[in-house]
């Protein structure tokens, strides 16, 4: 892998892990058509390292009271969020551990993915027609939220345009589905680079270059993203990103099959 792979990568991983398009899926896709071979999820795991930083970036205000309402009482709402994200994070741990082989084997279908691309854009053309209500997150809709990002943990199904949906579909207030997707991202992310650490320790030194610019390379891009999906979710326009997804799905699949 070169470093100009190693940027183009980063590159997209940083602009879709936030935008619902799917950053797994556009990985698979993008390192068959450069025909880089990377070997196993490692890559993936260490771009996830700039977005997980770009998420902290962002909301390090609201990161900073969740950790200091684990230690004052008075912070019943924040106490209450970490509880959520606790729910809606056990999911996603279940799914990795009973699918772990079959995940990484998917990852290196581009087929398989460029189906789930579609699928991803038929759950947020829906997102269209869902009537919007006001409602905030709760325990109920923290597990719907949950088990839409376990889904998503396979290449191809979005994690952020999943999960937001699944706060829509539950009642949630479009902006406040995606900024509990956001956050519910750090504990994923984590875990995922934890469960996968003895990966992430064996990479070829000789390539540390390429995937350091690649992680940092995917923080500045998915930083930039946070800022613009929020701007997309507030104007409801969802559904465009559900239409790329299905036209970049059909032509994965032609290209593939």
């Amino acid at each position: 892998m070169s470093y100009f792979d190693a940027i183009i990568l980063g590159l997209i991983q940083g602009l879709t892990e936030f935008l619902p398009v799917s950053s797994s899926g556009h990985l698979v896709l993008t390192e068959h058509l450069l025909h880089v071979n990377l070997p196993g999820v490692v890559f993936e795991l260490i771009v996830h390292i700039g977005t997980l930083l770009a998420v902290l970036v962002y909301f390090r205000k609201n990161i900073l009271l969740l950790i200091k309402a684990l230690f004052d009482k008075s912070l019943i709402d924040e106490r209450k969020m970490i509880l959520y994200l606790i729910v809606g994070t056990i999911p996603a741990v279940i799914v990795a551990l009973l699918f772990d082989d079959y995940i990484e084997s998917a990852f290196g279908s581009p087929l398989v993915t460029s189906v789930m691309l579609t699928v991803t854009g038929g759950i947020l053309l829906v997102t269209a027609i869902v009537r919007k209500k006001d409602g905030g997150i709760k325990a109920p809709n923290a597990i719907i939220i949950g088990c839409a990002q376990a889904l998503a943990i396979f290449p191809g199904i979005s994690r952020s345009g999943s999960t937001i949906a699944a706060g829509m579909f539950a009642g949630v207030t479009p902006v406040k589905a995606a900024e509990f997707s956001f956050l519910l991202s750090i504990p994923a992310i984590t875990g995922a680079l934890v469960f996968k650490i003895k990966n992430i320790m064996m990479i070829d030194s000789s390539m540390i270059g390429q995937y350091a610019v690649g992680a940092a390379v995917s923080f500045l891009s998915g930083l930039m993203a946070v800022y613009f999906l929020l701007s997309v979710v507030r104007k409801g326009k969802l559904q465009y990103f559900g239409i790329y997804c299905i036209f970049a799905g059909l032509l994965g699949i032609r290209y593939f099959m």
